[in-house]
């Protein structure tokens, strides 16, 4: 790329940071990167860091996003990492007005990470510490040979929701014996369990310790996918709309941003789009002192014209918005029923028979619940271990917290087989079969319903 576009883009660069800083917004700084398209996919199939342990399942994600990229099905427009500073990467083959767009996207993710309490604990230096996963990981595969350890991390990665997202917030236990740790239940983080009870090697425990804290680290982006992306797309289309647009830019910049803002009403949410309309719904009504349940109640234009006494206060709701909270929080809090209305949502299944998507509710309180029941625990079970040793004959005994949704019990027996590799016998699991407490077990062959 020429001189004449890099010193253009660091122009934009130090112009979106001070009309950011302008409004309040207080980011990290930012490094920003050129890269080709294969770098990106290369980039983006590690998590967005250049250093990781060596594993398959980044080869195959490469391949994924490459493939997707050669046919024209998907592009990687942005790709920024939550690191003092933050690392963002811009695609070299992009035109300018996509450069501009990305740049002040990516400076509000920056200032989300920052300020965002569901980033508090993480690694702000993961950068060196992934680096150093890698190098020990190497080490092992030099030691024991590629196949036992990535077999070993096979099973370690299907375990890696298995962790407690409140473990962040725990205060600091002391006093408390390792005894005492292993009859602490039920445990929801069940890899902190196995690295702590599990029959393992000193190799296998740290293995299993790397699993567990990149999983730390990216479980807030995971909770958060909503209010972060909505975020950015806020500020991006604020910055662009009234700053940095040029007149011949606004049809292409509408054409762009209408497309990564476009959602389906029978395909999966677009975080994008969900964030940034609830973003402005937010500070409209509290512009207008349009909230709460004493306005939800009002009936007439004099009440609700007395009630906005507290008019005049969006922005500042919307920095708190952004400081407390996650995706649960910020559908469970500030969703409502007027704003269902206006984008049209409603609750819809698949036609088994003629496999067309029906609208089957378009209640509120069912859209809500269905909405929260796919974010809680991003749609996945929640299970914890509730005895270590089960039948006084050392076998894992796990819990599943219903919650709506039954297990998918191919996914189950398959959890359950690396567990075994794992834990070195039984594994049993309550859950729910067709409304009824049933327990299954697996005893290194296949799963089996006991009751």
């Amino acid at each position: 790329m020429n001189t004449e576009i890099i010193q253009k883009l660091n122009y934009f660069q130090e112009k979106t940071l001070g009309l950011a800083r302008s409004y309040g917004l207080d980011p990290y700084d930012v490094i920003f990167e050129l890269v080709d398209y294969d770098q990106m996919c290369i980039l983006a199939s590690r998590g967005g860091f250049p250093v990781r342990y060596p594993h398959w399942r980044f080869g195959m994600e490469y391949e994924h996003l490459s493939k997707n990229y050669e046919y024209g099905l998907s592009k990687i427009y942005e790709l920024v990492i939550n690191t003092d500073p933050s690392i963002a990467y811009l695609l070299n083959a992009n035109p300018f007005l996509d450069q501009k767009l990305v740049i002040a996207h990516v400076y509000a993710h920056a200032d989300f990470f920052k300020h965002n309490m569901w980033f508090a604990h993480t690694n702000r230096n993961m950068l060196d510490e992934m680096a150093n996963h890698a190098t020990r990981i190497r080490r092992y595969v030099d030691t024991y040979g590629v196949d036992q350890v990535e077999a070993f991390i096979d099973a370690c990665l299907s375990l890696e929701n298995l962790i407690d997202p409140q473990n962040p917030f725990q205060p600091v236990e002391s006093g408390i014996s390792e005894d005492e740790k292993k009859t602490n239940f039920p445990e929801r983080d069940t890899l902190s369990f196995l690295i702590h009870n599990a029959p393992l090697d000193t190799w296998q425990q740290d293995v299993l310790g790397i699993v567990r804290k990149e999983a730390y680290y990216f479980l807030p982006q995971a909770q958060t996918k909503i209010a972060n992306e909505g975020w950015a797309s806020y500020w991006h289309s604020k910055l662009m709309t009234e700053h940095l647009l040029e007149t011949s830019e606004v049809i292409d910049y509408a054409d762009h941003h209408a497309g990564a803002m476009s959602m389906s009403p029978t395909g999966p949410l677009n975080p994008y789009k969900i964030g940034i309309e609830l973003y402005r719904d937010i500070l409209d009504r509290w512009n207008r002192g349009a909230y709460g349940s004493e306005y939800e109640s009002c009936r007439s234009f004099e009440e609700k014209r007395a009630w906005n006494t507290h008019a005049g206060e969006g922005q500042n709701k919307l920095f708190e918005v952004r400081k407390t909270c996650n995706d649960i929080s910020f559908i469970s809090n500030y969703l409502n029923e007027a704003f269902c209305e206006k984008h049209q949502f409603f609750v819809f299944a698949q036609n088994t028979k003629n496999q067309r998507y029906e609208i089957i509710s378009r209640a509120f309180d069912d859209i809500k619940r269905k909405l929260l029941t796919a974010l809680t625990n991003f749609g996945q079970p929640i299970i914890e271990v509730e005895d270590a040793n089960y039948g006084n004959r050392g076998e894992l005994m796990l819990r599943h917290r219903f919650e709506e949704a039954e297990l998918n019990l191919q996914k189950a027996e398959a959890t359950m087989r690396n567990l075994y590799s794992i834990w070195g016998r039984s594994i049993h699991l309550w859950t729910m079969i067709d409304g009824k407490e049933t327990l299954c077990g697996f005893e290194g062959e296949k799963l089996a319903i006991k009751k």
